[in-house]
C-alpha cells in the first residue's frame, strides 16, 4: 500500500523536526500494521528557516530512511496551491491513500471557509481523476495561537470544518472512500506545538495517531497507534 502526506508547515515540519511525517512511517513500520507498504510523494526535504526554503535534510533521527521522506507539503501551502498539483502528483506517484492536512494557511493568508471548501472539492476531484480508487483521509482544521485572540479567524476555522465535514459526506464514494480523521486527541497549544501552531514531539505523536485512528476504525487498517 502506498502512502502520500499532503500538508502545510505542520507536515513538511522544519530543520531540526521529526515531523508526525517519521511517527506515522514509525506505525506503518510495525508489527500493528501488517504488509508491505511505501511512502511516495515529489518532495523529501524539510524547511531551513535560515534559508526560507525546504532545502534541510536535517531530521532530527538521521536513521529516518531517504525513501521514507517523500511527501507532498510546502511551508506556506495550504489547499489552495495542493488543489491544482495533486493530479500530477496521484498520476506520477500512484499513491493508494492520501494523508492530508491543510486549512489553516488557506484561512490565515489566502481563502475565506466557503473557498477554501470549494478548494477540497478541486483537489478530491483531482485526485480520482488521476485514480479513481484513491482513498483519502482528512484532518480538520485544529486550534492554534491565532484563534485565542482573533474571534473571526477563529470562526473561520470552525465553519471551514463545519464544510469540510459536508464535503466529505457528500463526496464520499465506495470506490474512493472519503474519511474526516478525528482532531488529535487532547490537543494541547502549550504542551503539543512549540509556538502555538507547530507540532513538538508530543503533537508529531497526536497528529499522526489521529490519521492512524481513522484508518484502523474505519478500514481496518493496522492496529491502534503506539507512541515509539
Amino acid at each position: 500500500m502506498r502512502f502520500l502526506f499532503v500538508g502545510d508547515s505542520m507536515t513538511i515540519g522544519r530543520a531540526g523536526d521529526c515531523t508526525w511525517r517519521y511517527r506515522m512511517w514509525q506505525h506503518l513500520s510495525s508489527p500493528s500494521f501488517p504488509g508491505d507498504h511505501e511512502i511516495v510523494g515529489p518532495r523529501s526535504s524539510l524547511y531551513d528557516p535560515a534559508a526560507d526554503a525546504p532545502v534541510s535534510a536535517a531530521y532530527a533521527d538521521p536513521a529516518f530512511p531517504a525513501e521514507a521522506r517523500r511527501h507532498l507539503a510546502g511551508w506556506g501551502e495550504g489547499w489552495l496551491h495542493m488543489a491544482p498539483v495533486i493530479g500530477e502528483t496521484v498520476a506520477v506517484h500512484r499513491p493508494d491513500v492520501l494523508l492530508v492536512s491543510l486549512g489553516l494557511i488557506d484561512l490565515g493568508f489566502y481563502t475565506d471557509s466557503g473557498q477554501t471548501a470549494a478548494n477540497v472539492r478541486r483537489f478530491v476531484a483531482a485526485a480520482r481523476a488521476a485514480s479513481p480508487r484513491v482513498r483519502m483521509v482528512l484532518l480538520p482544521v485544529i486550534p492554534n495561537v491565532r484563534a485565542r485572540t482573533d474571534a473571526p479567524f477563529a470562526a473561520e476555522c470552525d465553519r471551514f470544518n463545519e464544510l469540510l465535514a459536508k464535503a466529505i459526506a457528500d463526496l464520499d464514494e465506495p470506490s474512493s472512500p472519503l474519511l474526516l480523521a478525528p482532531p488529535p486527541r487532547d490537543w494541547a497549544l502549550d504542551a503539543d506545538t512549540y509556538d502555538g501552531t507547530h507540532p513538538g514531539p508530543s503533537g508529531e505523536h497526536r497528529l499522526a495517531e489521529a490519521f492512524a485512528t481513522a484508518m484502523h476504525q474505519a478500514w481496518g487498517l493496522g492496529g491502534p497507534y503506539r507512541a515509539r
